[in-house]
């Protein structure tokens, strides 16, 4: 980024909120929405940039296109998109529990602990627990607060 770029980036931390509203309305030519501050900064921020380096790439427009328009064609229906969560192939998931240290290991099928395959972290968890426990959580993949 120029420093310039940087600068205003920067500057909007600082800001009173009603120079950030001012700044919106010259970089959105509307109203601010009624959101936190920063919602505000985040949006001015890639709204700076944008406008100083272009937005997103033409690949990227057509794929979130894509993603729209499989909503539209079909409300009824739940699309989902996997992505690329899952750790690959060969990945060693270590966690320590009661003082016992428990080795998973990532297969293309599923996971593989102890020598025992398993379709899933959360079989794997409560193998080792005894309760019911998300895998994800459990391993540290995913933060349990986190709402993604």
């Amino acid at each position: 980024m120029t420093d310039t770029v940087v600068a205003r980036v920067a500057a909007l931390k600082s800001m009173p909120i009603s120079d950030l509203k001012q700044q919106w309305r010259a970089h959105f030519d509307s109203d601010p929405p009624p959101f936190n501050r920063r919602y505000l900064e985040s949006r001015l921020a890639y709204r700076i940039q944008e406008l100083a380096y272009g937005g997103l790439k033409p690949e990227t427009v057509e794929r979130l296109q894509a993603l729209a328009d499989d909503l539209d064609d079909d409300r009824s229906k739940v699309h989902r998109h996997r992505s690329n969560s899952r750790p690959i192939a060969g990945t060693q998931l270590v966690r320590e529990w009661q003082g016992v240290e428990h080795r998973v290991t990532v297969t293309d099928g599923g996971f593989l602990h102890q020598g025992k395959p398993y379709k899933s972290l959360s079989a794997i968890a409560r193998a080792i627990t005894g309760t019911r426990w998300n895998g994800w959580v459990f391993f540290g993949l995913k933060n349990q607060r986190a709402r993604t």
